[in-house]
């Protein structure tokens, strides 16, 4: 079983910075892709930005220019770099992760992350 923990998140004033990290544990086959989406009260949850494997990343619009996400493969961890955060940003990040032949997907628990003055 694969489980992905999450860390990072806070209360920060607009114009604030972030960085939200996940790390993976378990049986990990083949990492596909990781990525974060975000989730804001009565909205559907929506890509934020994702590495897959071989690729470059892609990010939402919203973030393109302001979010940065990476990868520490020896550490099956990915980051997402928060900066220039706007209250619209104001959402529950979740990790996700892709992984095996047959493209199996698990999620994290979820990080608040409330940008507010």
């Amino acid at each position: 079983q694969v489980q992905l923990v999450e860390s990072g998140g806070g209360l920060v004033q607009p114009g604030g910075s972030l960085r939200l990290s996940c790390a993976a544990s378990g049986s990990i086959f083949s990492i596909k892709a990781m990525g974060w989406y975000r989730q804001a009260p009565g909205k559907e949850r929506e890509l934020v930005a994702r590495v897959m494997h071989g690729y470059s990343p892609n990010y939402a619009d919203s973030v393109k220019g302001r979010f940065t996400i990476s990868r520490d493969n020896a550490k099956n961890t990915v980051y997402l770099q928060m900066s220039s955060l706007k209250p619209e940003d104001t959402a529950v990040y979740y990790c996700n992760l892709v992984h095996g032949p047959t493209y199996l997907e698990v999620w994290g628990q979820g990080t608040l992350v409330t940008v507010s003055s």
